[in-house]
């Protein structure tokens, strides 16, 4: 876990209410906590990174506590801006649970006024699983597309022709042109395609 900073009495309060709320294999990686100066009207946020979400805990005035967490694959987007007082992270997160929803509605949340130092620790690690789950989202809506346009497999159109028969290869050929336009395949496949089938006629 990242302590760069030592917590104070009530940062310590809230990382013991967010290690409370931890499930059986999760741990804490990091955390961030807002400058006093930004929480004149409520007690302090204190965000963190665990290794299966974010999580940002908003301790109530008269006790206990509100917590908002998103899985890291439901994050879409995060950003972060430093300024001379403080730093503001900002979350863009699918409102449905689906992994495949990459063009669906969104919900944004946004936290000013963090430690510099700490919301750098963790807009690095939420980019680095925002990475890795836009690549497994973006495999996934590549099979959805390939699913729905058929069942189409490029190795299909690369078999075989039978007989020679230049009608078999017009229709890979067609099929291969589909593909690229649904955006399936690459242009550089589309032509590798493209060659293989006219070099089997």
């Amino acid at each position: 876990m990242d302590t760069t900073l030592e917590p104070d009495h009530g940062a310590r309060r809230a990382l013991e209410h967010l290690n409370s709320v931890l499930t059986a294999n999760e741990t804490l990686e990091a955390w961030a906590i807002q400058r006093r100066p930004f929480a004149l009207t409520h007690r302090r946020l204190v965000l963190a990174a665990t290794s299966g979400r974010f999580l940002a805990l908003e301790r109530k005035l008269l006790g206990g506590f509100g917590l908002t967490d998103i899985r890291w694959q439901d994050l879409k987007e995060v950003t972060i801006e430093v300024g001379m007082l403080g730093a503001r992270l900002a979350l863009a997160a699918f409102a449905s649970p689906d992994l495949a929803s990459a063009s669906g509605q969104t919900k944004t949340l946004v936290y000013e006024g963090l430690d510099k130092t700490q919301a750098q620790t963790l807009y690095r690690i939420a980019q680095g699983h925002d990475q890795a789950w836009r690549e497994k989202r973006r495999i996934r809506d590549l099979e959805e597309l390939r699913a729905r346009a058929g069942g189409i497999q490029v190795g299909n159109l690369t078999g075989a022709a039978s007989g020679g028969a230049t009608g078999d290869a017009t229709q890979r050929l067609q099929q291969a042109k589909t593909m690229l336009a649904q955006g399936l395949i690459s242009d550089s496949e589309y032509e590798t395609l493209k060659a293989k089938i006219v070099n089997q006629l």
